[in-house]
């Protein structure tokens, strides 16, 4: 018996629901049908595991990837380089799916992608919502929102930005999946959340000029108010526009203490910083104070 592409792509799929504990089958069905080597672009390719390169830009060891020529090997839960001088990958599968579940995605969304890279988990999230939903992504190297949008040309339902996520208004959403790493969640993503609406963001402290580390972080609205949870810890690329220098050394303390794993909820109202606040900012504060449900 001879494996087609789409059988290994339904192996893959399968890997990656349990991996990342997808617990949406629209999600598991979408990285079934989305051919991941379409958006990478023409092999040879070179793949590897995600976790010696998280170790590598810790300082751990040097990150190795191997050569493949047969699309086939894209199919596993393993980065692929994009750009191996620049140090930009395809990002690993299980991690990205594991935060678009926490997006909860349902036909006819729109969803707003920060940092979409060359698209290939835009069309996912593109395939979720289906054609009565939408996807507005941005991608602030021109390069790769030009790949993206070439990539992504059959989706009449996907608009692609070359531009700063960080200094986009992308209207109003039901989801939003900001794949870069900020200090702080821009008043703009909060606004135009609908009612119910979910954003998942990474919250992360600076480890070098264009990495940082931290926790992946989701906020749903709740008419004027919004509850808060974490979902991961994550090592990702900065978005620079959403980092305010203030804030640095507060979100340091916030993860390193690991004060950020009892968020609740993030309080846009005035107050006095009290017990309850964890990280404490202008204009919003993420809070182990419960929302009041009555």
């Amino acid at each position: 018996m001879t494996l087609t592409l789409e059988d290994y792509r339904r192996f893959y799929a399968d890997e990656i629901r349990f991996v990342a504990n997808l617990n949406a089958s629209a999600l598991v069905e979408a990285f079934a049908r989305v051919p991941r080597e379409k958006f990478i672009g023409p092999g040879p390719w070179r793949v590897g595991s995600a976790e010696v390169r998280a170790l590598s830009a810790a300082g751990i060891g040097r990150a190795t990837y191997v050569t493949v020529d047969e699309a086939r090997h894209l199919y596993h839960n393993v980065v692929v380089v994009l750009d191996e001088a620049g140090d930009i990958n395809n990002g690993q599968p299980s991690a990205l799916a594991h935060w678009i579940n926490g997006v909860a995605l349902e036909p006819g969304n729109r969803v707003y992608h920060l940092g979409c890279g060359v698209g290939y988990y835009t069309a996912i999230m593109a395939e979720v919502v289906g054609p009565e939903g939408s996807v507005v992504a941005t991608e602030i190297d021109s390069d790769l929102a030009t790949r993206a949008r070439e990539n992504l040309s059959t989706y009449p339902n996907v608009e692609v930005h070359a531009v700063d996520g960080g200094e986009f208004d992308p209207g109003n959403c039901d989801a939003i999946f900001i794949n870069a790493g900020v200090t702080h969640p821009h008043p703009f993503w909060l606004d135009r959340l609908s009612e119910g609406g979910r954003l998942v963001l990474p919250i992360t402290l600076a480890t070098s000029e264009t990495l940082g580390a931290g926790l992946m972080t989701k906020i749903v609205r709740e008419s004027d108010r919004f509850s808060a949870q974490p979902l991961s810890l994550v090592g990702i690329y900065s978005c620079k526009s959403m980092r305010d220098p203030e804030l640095e050394p507060l979100v340091r303390t916030a993860l390193t203490t690991q004060a950020l794993l009892k968020i609740h909820s993030l309080r846009r109202d005035e107050h006095e910083q009290d017990a309850t606040c964890l990280l404490h900012g202008k204009g919003f504060c993420f809070s182990s104070a419960e929302l009041d449900t009555k």
